[in-house]
């Protein structure tokens, strides 16, 4: 394998996260270069249009990744979604990259996450542990929280006139997904030695979730105000719009995580290794606002 034209392969690249490092990376090198790993190749058609390989990588069968990771020189593992089978999941990708000779395994984990109060750290810190355990080199993607997971319900707040949530007055340090994006990319393009390297990854600046309805207040010009509530009011809430109690759960207590700074990180890093500012809060609101609610 050679290095100096290094042969990617993204899981869960027709993810919301994994989209965007296919598109960033096949600017940057030959599409050619790039393979997209998905569950089910059929819907990838419009990246193997653009020239990128389409492999069937499911992380629940492990014989589809050893087949998927042959060839392969370094690997972006985008954490699953399945909450509390995650680990199982990882460890089928992390086995198969280590047996395809695989010489890197990039992973999307969680800001802290050998500190993390978060409920959802445990399965990242599980999954770090494996990697350190594989003796592949890995880079942790210690990811903060996305601007979108708060801007993506901008319409809604401008409809009802408020946000909801537990973080009292906790700052976030989140960062656009198109942040994270670049800084996938960067570690995987990177000619330094591969090596077990830790990013912690976050926002230039934080916000408080009223300063986030103030914000959102002042583009739409309509009022929008935030309201605290008890944990275990704010997952009522969100089981009462229809989320899983699993997830309602999961999210409550990340708010009120929130309010005791875990999702808070001054260090910049994030910045440093894109080469420019993260999206500022007044721009994701913008575009959220931009779009058709």
């Amino acid at each position: 394998m050679s290095l100096s034209q290094p042969r990617i392969l993204v899981t869960g690249a027709n993810g919301q996260l994994g989209r965007l490092v296919v598109e960033r990376l096949i600017k940057r090198i030959p599409a050619s270069q790039v393979i997209a790993g998905v569950r089910d190749v059929d819907t990838a058609r419009d990246l193997a249009a653009l020239g990128v390989e389409v492999r069937t990588a499911d992380y629940d069968a492990p014989a589809s990744l050893k087949a998927a990771f042959a060839g392969v020189d370094r690997l972006l593992l985008i954490s699953s979604n399945a909450m509390g089978r995650r680990v199982s999941q990882h460890g089928h990708v992390i086995d198969a990259a280590r047996q395809a000779g695989v010489s890197l395994i990039a992973y999307t984990s969680v800001l802290h996450a050998d500190t993390s109060s978060l409920g959802l750290a445990a399965e990242h810190l599980a999954t770090e542990k494996l990697l350190q355990a594989s003796g592949v080199p890995f880079a942790l993607l210690r990811n903060g929280w996305y601007t979108e997971n708060y801007t993506g319900s901008a319409h809604a707040a401008v409809e009802h006139g408020v946000i909801l949530g537990s973080a009292g007055d906790g700052r976030i340090a989140a960062a656009a997904r198109a942040d994270y994006a670049d800084a996938a990319v960067a570690v995987l393009l990177s000619n330094d030695t591969p090596g077990d390297n830790i990013y912690e990854l976050a926002g230039d600046t934080s916000f408080t979730l009223a300063e986030l309805a103030d914000e959102i207040a002042k583009q739409s010009r309509r009022p929008v105000t935030y309201k605290d509530l008890p944990e275990e009011g704010f997952k009522a809430a969100l089981i009462g719009m229809g989320l899983p109690e699993g997830l309602a759960s999961l999210l409550a207590d990340s708010s009120v995580q929130a309010s005791r700074g875990a999702l808070f990180d001054d260090g910049r890093a994030l910045s440093a290794l894109i080469g420019r500012p993260t999206t500022t809060l007044s721009d994701a609101v913008a575009a959220a606002l931009a779009t058709k609610g």
